[in-house]
C-alpha cells in the first residue's frame, strides 16, 4: 500500500468517528470563516459537493451562499471522469450517481470555466494548497485548463477538518493546487503561502 493510500485510510477512518454534533458544528464554523474569503461579495455562480463518506458538509455554507443571492451548484458525473455543474436549490430532485453521491437530476448546466467559486472536498490538505483527494482524480481533469489559463477562474476553495492538515504532502504532476482551504478553525491562504515560499 502506497503513503497516499495509507493517509486516505487512515483520514477516512478518523473522519467517521466525528459524531453527528461535531459535524454540525464544524459545518456551522466553516460558514463563519468563509466571510473572510476574499471577493466573496462579487462572486455569483457557486458550486460545492454532497458531503458522503465523513466529508465536512457544506448544508450551512450552502445556506448562507443561497441567502446571498448566490446560485449553487453541485457536481454531475460526466463521461472522460469528468465533472459538469447543475443548478441546485430545495426543490430540486436528487438521484445517485455511479458512486451513490447525490446529484441534481434537473436544472441549469454550468460548465467548470463559467464558475466564480468551487468548493473541493478532500482527505488531506497541507498549507501550500496540495490536496489528497479519493483517488478518482476528477476535480484534477476537470480545472486542469487552470495550469493555462490567464485567469484564477473558479477560484479553488478546498474544505475539510483542521486535523485533515499534514506538515507537507507531495504533488503529482497533475495535481491542480487549492487557492485557498477553508476548516472549521480557520480560512488559509495558500496563494499567499506559495508566494511566501518561492521567495525564499
Amino acid at each position: 500500500m502506497s503513503d497516499r493510500q495509507l493517509l486516505r485510510r487512515r483520514m477516512r477512518a478518523y473522519r467517521r468517528t466525528l459524531s453527528a454534533r461535531e459535524r454540525a458544528e464544524a459545518a456551522d464554523a466553516i460558514a463563519y470563516h468563509l466571510l473572510a474569503l476574499p471577493g466573496l461579495d462579487e462572486m455569483k455562480a457557486v458550486a460545492g459537493y454532497f458531503a458522503v463518506d465523513g466529508e465536512l458538509p457544506l448544508s450551512s455554507v450552502a445556506s448562507r451562499l443561497i441567502a446571498l443571492g448566490k446560485r449553487y451548484y453541485l457536481p454531475v458525473l460526466e463521461p472522460g471522469q469528468r465533472l459538469s455543474f447543475r443548478r441546485f436549490d430545495a426543490d430540486a430532485p436528487l438521484v445517485p450517481n455511479r458512486f451513490g453521491i447525490p446529484e441534481p437530476s434537473t436544472g441549469e448546466s454550468l460548465a467548470p470555466e463559467c464558475l466564480d467559486l468551487v468548493f473541493l472536498p478532500l482527505i488531506a490538505f497541507d498549507a501550500l494548497g496540495n490536496r489528497l483527494g479519493s483517488g478518482a482524480g476528477y476535480y484534477d481533469r476537470t480545472f486542469a485548463f487552470r495550469r493555462h489559463a490567464a485567469t484564477d477562474r473558479p477560484l479553488l476553495v478546498g474544505v475539510g477538518y483542521a486535523f485533515q492538515q499534514r506538515p507537507l504532502l507531495p504533488a503529482a504532476d497533475w495535481d491542480i493546487p487549492l487557492d485557498f482551504v477553508l476548516t472549521d478553525r480557520s480560512l488559509i491562504d495558500c496563494r499567499s503561502l506559495r508566494l511566501e515560499e518561492a521567495a525564499r
